[in-house]
């Protein structure tokens, strides 16, 4: 039965991990669409991502002759794969995780951080001043945008261990269980609304979007710490992009808005697993063209040091203020 089990697991997990590519690429056509019309532009095809990948698998990957070889190209294959292993740890709809544990949300952070460490060595590895430049801006961000993440996801948990929901507090299947925002009166709803400000706003950084794509910043430093790359490694890094995006805010759909479409309509069985699987991947779409797309048009790319600053004060703050209302409305009620 065991094997049966693990079988099963690995079947779904791979069926799991070319969707979450497909649906990353297909998301990153819509952002591009949506942001070219709020800008008056027609904007690329839907499908362009896709062509702008098989292109790129189609090429030669260049390897510089300075690069610290198995470095340089064994960094986006690692960036890669551990955004992709996000996906199995996340609650869709009434599905449980593929690979659910006790300390989901824990993994699920030091997952992205990964990622992200394997584009700083990638950077460094490749022996390029540009990239040197860009991989060292990734690491003052990544130093940034932890904190008000942490911040986050401690007191989330901590919400869920005082109001006794049944479930391991740091794990996403315990959040998708019960809302969160019907176990709290008003001031929780603001810490709340707090919290979910602070992890949208860390959403751009993470995913090197504007105004918090420093560490490529094509203006500046000529695409930074992916500048040397080309053919099937610069591939994985665009895939790596759109994965860890798409990934983040199914993350935030998870913690914010597990609600239920299927039980609303009064399904059952299979019929509430295909509603709610479907309806989870509309709110992550609702969730990047909020957090993502409307945010990268509307606004220029950040400074670094504005960057930093952003980071430790204002969403630290915001954060911080956050935890600082639950706390209040834990101890009042």
């Amino acid at each position: 039965m065991s094997v049966l089990i693990f079988v099963a697991k690995l079947i779904a997990g791979g069926a799991l991990l070319c969707l979450g590519v497909l649906l990353a690429l297909l998301y990153e056509g819509v952002d591009r669409i949506i942001s070219a019309r709020m800008q008056r532009r027609f904007g690329p095809p839907l499908l362009q991502p896709f062509y702008d990948v098989l292109k790129l698998l189609g090429k030669e990957s260049i390897v510089p002759r300075r690069a610290v070889v198995w470095a340089f190209n064994g960094a986006p294959w690692m960036a890669l794969v551990t955004a992709l292993m996000v996906f199995l740890y996340i609650p869709m709809g009434a599905l449980p995780p593929i690979l659910g544990s006790e300390g989901d949300l824990i993994l699920i952070t030091y997952l992205l951080a990964l990622s992200a460490v394997a584009l700083v060595v990638g950077g460094f590895a490749s022996g390029s001043p540009y990239a040197n430049v860009g991989s060292q801006r990734e690491m003052v961000l990544m130093m940034s945008y932890e904190l008000p993440l942490a911040l986050v996801i401690s007191t989330m948990a901590w919400l869920v261990y005082r109001r006794g929901i049944p479930g391991p507090a740091f794990s996403l299947e315990t959040f998708s269980s019960l809302s969160l925002w019907n176990t709290v009166g008003w001031i929780g709803t603001l810490g709340l609304l707090s919290l979910l400000l602070a992890l949208l706003a860390v959403v751009p950084a993470e995913v090197g979007k504007v105004p918090m794509d420093i560490a490529e910043a094509k203006t500046e430093i000529l695409e930074g710490l992916i500048s040397e790359y080309s053919g099937r490694n610069l591939a994985l890094l665009k895939l790596t992009y759109s994965v860890r995006t798409l990934a983040l805010c199914a993350v935030v759909v998870a913690l914010f808005f597990p609600w239920s479409l299927g039980k609303a309509m009064g399904f059952s069985g299979v019929g509430l697993f295909v509603i709610d699987f479907v309806w989870f991947w509309i709110k992550t779409f609702i969730v990047q063209t909020v957090g993502v797309t409307t945010v990268r048009t509307a606004f220029g790319r950040f400074k670094i040091w504005q960057a930093a600053r952003f980071y430790w004060v204002q969403v630290g703050g915001l954060a911080l203020a956050g935890m600082l209302l639950l706390t209040l409305e834990v101890a009042i009620y």
